[in-house]
Formats: C-alpha cells, structure tokens, sequence
C-alpha cells in the first residue's frame, strides 16, 4: 500500500476544505451549562462556529430526539437535556454510594463528584482499592467508608463490584438494599445471568442500569475532555414509575455524551459477544495470523508489525472511526480498494460460523460460567497475570514496543 499515505492526503485535505465551509456558514447555536471545565472551553468556542447536525427526525433541538439508524427509528437522550443546574437539582437529596473502584467506579465515581453531586465510595477497607481511592481524593470517614457503611448511607447504590464480586458479595449485600433506595448496574450480567450468580434484586426496589460502552479509563478521559463517553441504559425493575428518568439523569452524572435503550439482556449479550469478538479477542486473533503468515514467508518483525497493526492501529482505524468504511477505502490506492472489497466477503463467510457459535455460547451462558469460575479463583490475579504475560511475550508485540518507540509523539511506556 505504497499510496496510501499520499491518496489518504489528498482525501483528508479534500475533507477538510468542504468542512471549513461548512463551519463558515453554520449558524452557531446557543450552549447550556457544560461538564467540566474543558467541557466549558469547547462549548464557548462552538458558539461562534458550529456544524448543523444530520439525518434528525425530530425538530433538531438537542436533548432528547429520534434518530433513524439506517432504516430503524430509536430515540437517543442526550445530556444537553440536563443542563447540570437541573442535574444538581435532580439529585439534591441523594447520596450516591458507589460500591467497588476499579476501572468503571474510578472513572464514573469522579466524573459525578465533578458534576456536584453527593457521592461516596464503598470498598473494602485498607485493602488497595482503598488505597486507589484515597488517592484520588476520597477522605475516610467523610467520602470513602466499608461497604456495608456505604450501603446503609445512600440512597443510590451504585453496584460496580467485579462480576465475580457481586455474585460472591451478594448475600451480605441485599439485606442492606431497603425499600426506597435504587439499585444501579453497569452491566446487565449479575441480574440476566441469576442462575448462576444467585443476584436475585429486592422486587421494593428501582433496578437500572446505565453501561457505557468503554473502559472506566476512557470513561474519564472522555468527560475530562469535555466530550462524553456512548453508553446504554435500562430498566429492570420500575417501582417509582420514575426508574428510567433516573437512569437517564444518572447516565449524564457519570459522563455519558448520548444514551440510548435497551435491556439488560440485550446489554450484556451484546457486551460480552463484542469483547470476544472484533473488540478483543476476535482482533487479536486477526494481528497474529496475519503476522505469523508474512513472517512464515520472510518478513521481518518490523515490517510484519507495521502491516498488521501500525497501519491499522495509526493510519486506518481513525479514518473508519471518522467517517466509516467507506471513507477509508476511499482514502487508499485504487490497488489497495481493489484487493479489500474482493477479500471483505471471503472474510465475513470465513468469520460467521465463528460468531454465530460465540453468540450462542453468549446466550446460553456458558461464558458466564467460564468467566464466573475462573474470576473466582484463590489464584485468579496470578493467572491473569500469567496469560497476559504470555501475549505481551508474543513476538508480535514485542517488536510492536520498539515500532511505537519510533513516533514522533512517543512516550515512555513508563510515564
């Protein structure tokens, strides 16, 4: 792909022009109260220049609005709906008590602390989540307590224990989950998933779910940036009447951008089936038979690298994340086009049998069971540990640590 850099150029450039056009004639739109202090920055700049939204079925106010998804109407809830005096308001008289701070309850935890909300965290005390939190400013006694103490104090809970955790945890839990107070998922897998994790909600209780569709880590960043993650919501259970307007609010409060509905089922089918496949597992399948082929037929390292992921990773990706698919294709030599839509449907015949056991693997459970079973190992952090090892040893990422050391922007892996 030897033109691609040069085609990818001039399509990018080309892009460019008709969009400083289009910013030139947009009548700008007024702003409400934003969600950080970056967030506040970008807005006061959109004033004076802002791009038309697309393809709006509604009268093109933002906030709540239904948007057609390639033939299919959904209704979309954005967080400009909930300016964040009305947010502050909404919440005034709760106390949201997030239970467990790894990767989900570190980034949702801090985004709604600085949206003004009450919120407090729930951890097992001293142990190094503690420590984590602690560190992120959450003071013993005021803000971080034992998680049976954090329980009984909000109204709130927010369950962002691991899985496992929750299934191991529950029956110490439940009893403190009283009537009036609302139970919070980001993950449709404890409740959908009952007959083995034994996560049997109280029927006194709203039961919601809002799951955004990243890592707690991008969670983070995301709002910092003053932009806002995608995440889903749900309803499980309704006793107020009120659970999907809360879920909704809640959703804005830890950083989400838009949401859309689902169900808790549809949630967690759909979450673990992605992370097997093209998210995750599916990817890394892909990266390491290409390169283990082209360096079969005498590739070095490097160049193998740079054809299976730099490429892909640096140059490609961003392109499909931009404008989709076809942008991309666009972007690269008439070569490159020709070879990938004669090699896309080989690939997808090739590919559908794999995922239509994976989903189905998904929907009768037995992924639940692997995972239930093997995160609830004695020794599960040492495995973990040990397979991670083992692909961070794989020769293709190894070489991989010395491509990326040759960016302009590199930095240390240790920083």
């Amino acid at each position: 792909m030897a033109s691609l850099a040069r085609s990818a150029s001039q399509s990018i450039r080309a892009s460019a022009r008709r969009a400083s056009r289009s910013v030139i004639t947009a009548a700008a739109k007024p702003h409400t109260a934003s969600y950080s202090l970056l967030a506040r920055a970008a807005a006061a700049k959109a004033t004076q220049t802002s791009i038309p939204q697309v393809g709006l079925l509604s009268n093109g106010v933002r906030g709540v609005k239904t948007l057609d998804f390639a033939g299919t109407k959904e209704v979309v809830y954005e967080r400009s709906d909930w300016p964040l005096p009305k947010l502050q308001e909404y919440f005034k008289n709760d106390t949201l008590a997030l239970i467990g701070y790894g990767s989900q309850g570190h980034g949702q935890g801090l985004n709604a602390r600085d949206n003004g909300l009450n919120v407090i965290i729930g951890v097992r005390e001293n142990g190094e989540s503690w420590k984590q939190a602690m560190e992120d400013g959450w003071v013993p006694g005021e803000t971080l307590f034992p998680i049976e103490e954090a329980i009984n104090k909000g109204t709130i809970i927010m369950n962002l224990l691991s899985d496992a955790a929750q299934s191991q945890t529950w029956p110490q839990i439940t009893p403190l989950i009283t009537k009036g107070k609302t139970l919070y998922f980001s993950h449709g897998f404890s409740v959908v998933y009952k007959d083995d994790t034994h996560v049997i909600p109280p029927t006194d209780v709203d039961v919601i779910l809002v799951a955004p569709k990243g890592s707690g880590r991008t969670v983070r960043t995301l709002f910092k940036e003053g932009r806002g993650i995608n995440s889903s919501i749900a309803v499980w259970q309704d006793v107020t009447g009120k659970a999907k307007e809360k879920a909704i609010a809640l959703g804005v409060a830890v950083g989400s951008g838009y949401m859309y509905e689902t169900t808790f089922e549809k949630e967690v089918y759909s979450d673990l089936y992605g992370e097997r496949g093209v998210l995750m597992g599916g990817i890394q399948g892909m990266f390491l038979a290409q390169y283990k082929v082209l360096r079969k037929n005498g590739h070095s390292p490097s160049e193998a690298f740079n054809e299976t992921v730099e490429e892909a990773t640096q140059s490609l990706y961003p392109l499909i994340g931009a404008k989709g698919m076809d942008y991309m294709y666009n972007a690269c030599s008439t070569t490159a086009r020709r070879g990938a839509l004669d090699w896309a449907p080989i690939f997808e015949e090739a590919n559908l049998p794999i995922f239509e056991k994976l989903y189905e693997s998904v929907r009768n459970g037995t992924e639940t069971r692997k995972s239930l079973e093997y995160n609830s190992r004695d020794t599960y952090r040492q495995d973990l540990a040990k397979e991670l090892a083992e692909i961070d040893n794989q020769e293709i990422w190894r070489a991989g640590k010395v491509v990326r050391s040759l960016r302009p922007d590199y930095k240390s892996e240790s920083e």
